[in-house]
């Protein structure tokens, strides 16, 4: 990521921080494997929980509104504590954080697996997405406090790389153990296969990891968590039940209500730190350009994805009606893509273009998205999973130059203290805008078909509304190429000169999508499995397709 940096033991770090240990220290590759470890189990739980959906509905017999709260559930929770998350590790430690976090992950996951009713398994649900709030915000400062800045390059390339090694297995893991019924536990296993996991990232994080906080001393801003989790409710909620009770007019006035609570969030935060007190949300990192024109690209991007990797899948599974394993294992071209890029992007092209190397993954998008639609268009009905290698590779590609490097880029400049903060708000707003693109679904897809169709005119329905769809995630992309124009040339470790301050009060680095959320937020695991009832109906009243849901991308159900 940068030239040689200086040794850390003369940097100039706060008594109360943590610094970065010595290149020697050997430990610090086991702490990245925990961490690392920690993250794909948070990556492939979300999309192993899509493709099960239909048998966890035929065993429990949940309806359609449990059935959307198993996954919404998991959602508002994670995108309600994010920010909070990250002023507690901040607070009271990173590793302490952390190891709260997986434990309670690994109990949630104990309790949807051996859930008796579909209200227990979304109480469950629930408690996971809370629990991961507070262990995925920790990943990036944990990374950040154990290594100095000339060895993050390699460590983000790893990141990168395991990000797309979870969304490979996710979906495939998870149709596989529900095709299996192990031990006729049907879809039990797709939770349960975190305990072993859990328990060994629990002991093995305890003695590895190194603890690290703010430098100096912050409490917790009650009034702040309780205005950021009201805004995200009052936002993302009325988007996940907004179609399903057909838009009605208490969804609008939320939704416009929610703005009124960040606005007075804002108002507060400022009053807050002008008083001198520790505030939840650090209105003084938006001074920084890199950060604040990061924040408005990683919404930007939040909303094309949340609008493709949902179409995406309803045209697999619903409109050319494949199963979920097929829908699966046509994606994985798009993941090895993305892994691959991801390590390539961070550790040799930003170092050598900067920003270019972002602008150019959004053109890449682009480019696959225009074949994807061309191909559609040739083969119609007919396409082969083979002949959607070639689009899915292309957008594989530019995805990846631009999840890995995104973070390390907004984060340059973060003073290394508001660490945990900074990313629990890039995650954050990585979740509002996917649920943002979610809610738009319900317009530039579903509103470019009927509401009664028959039988045969479903699949050529939904292809033509997935092209349709496309237009509109090259329009948000081509947005997206604009606004990276106000992220700095190149980051600020990889000037040269800037080591010191690098390993000093600047945060030098970055992990992928904000600790390991961004990465699959960014939509690098929906791709499988990830079917949405599309409410539909046919002549004979019969909603078609699936009833599962893309990653922390609720589902949208009749």
């Amino acid at each position: 990521m940068a030239s040689a940096a200086p040794d850390p033991a003369s940097a100039p770090v706060a008594p109360a921080a943590s610094s970065a240990p010595a290149s020697s220290d050997r430990r610090r590759w086991f702490a990245l494997a925990i961490v690392m470890t920690a993250a794909f189990m948070d990556l492939v739980d979300v999309t192993i929980v899509n493709v099960a959906i239909p048998s966890i509905r035929q065993d429990t017999g949940a309806s359609f509104s449990s059935i959307q709260w198993i996954t919404a559930g998991y959602s508002l929770a994670f995108a309600a504590g994010l920010i909070t998350g990250g002023r507690l590790g901040d607070i009271h430690g990173r590793k302490r954080l952390f190891l709260i976090g997986v434990g309670g992950f690994t109990l949630a996951s104990a309790l949807c697996g051996f859930a008796v009713s579909p209200e227990m398994l979304v109480a469950s649900r629930i408690l996971q997405g809370g629990t991961a709030a507070l262990m995925v915000p920790q990943v990036l400062s944990i990374v950040h406090a154990t290594f100095p800045a000339h060895e993050r390059g390699k460590v983000f390339g790893l990141f990168g790389a395991i990000v797309g090694l979870g969304a490979i297995m996710g979906p495939l893991l998870g149709a596989l153990l529900t095709q299996w019924n192990i031990a006729g536990l049907e879809w039990r296993p797709i939770f349960l296969i975190n305990l072993p996991v859990g328990v060994a990232a629990l002991v093995l994080g305890n003695r590895f990891i190194t603890e690290s906080k703010a430098p100096k001393a912050l409490r917790l801003d009650l009034v702040g968590v309780a205005l950021v989790t009201l805004g995200m409710l009052m936002l993302i909620y009325p988007l996940t039940r907004g179609r399903e009770l057909g838009w009605p007019l208490w969804g609008h006035v939320s939704m416009v209500g929610s703005l009124l609570v960040f606005l007075a969030l804002v108002l507060f935060e400022r009053a807050k730190t002008r008083r001198g007190g520790s505030p939840l949300v650090e209105l003084s990192l938006f001074r920084f350009k890199s950060f604040a024109a990061g924040i408005a690209v990683q919404l930007t991007f939040g909303i094309g994805l949340g609008i493709f990797f949902l179409v995406w899948t309803l045209y697999m599974q619903m409109g050319l009606g494949w199963t979920a394993l097929r829908a699966g294992l046509t994606g994985v071209p798009f993941s090895v893509a993305v892994s691959c890029a991801a390590g390539v992007s961070v550790q040799k092209l930003v170092p050598r273009f900067g920003r270019k190397v972002l602008q150019a993954g959004a053109l890449l998008m682009i480019a696959g998205l225009l074949l994807y639609m061309a191909e559609s268009e040739r083969y119609g009905m007919g396409i082969t999973s083979w002949q959607m290698v070639p689009p899915l590779a292309v957008m594989g590609l530019g995805m990846g130059l631009i999840v890995a490097p995104l973070t390390d880029a907004v984060l340059s400049e973060v003073p290394r203290e508001h660490s945990g903060s900074a990313s629990g708000l890039i995650s954050t707003v990585q979740q509002m805008g996917n649920a943002l693109g979610l809610g738009l679904v319900a317009v530039v897809f579903f509103g470019s078909m009927g509401d009664r169709l028959a039988p045969q005119e479903v699949g050529p329905a939904f292809a033509e509304a997935f092209r349709h769809s496309l237009w509109w995630v090259i329009g948000v992309l081509a947005l997206i190429v604009l606004v990276m124009f106000a992220l700095p040339a190149r980051p600020k470790q990889h000037m040269e000169g800037d080591d010191e301050a690098v390993d000093g009060d600047l945060a030098g680095g970055g992990a992928v999508g904000g600790g390991a959320a961004g990465g699959a937020d960014a939509g690098v695991g929906t791709h499988a499995g990830a079917g949405a009832g599309a409410g539909i109906r046919t002549e004979g009243g019969a909603a078609p397709g699936a009833d599962a849901a893309s990653d922390r991308k609720p589902a949208l159900l009749p």
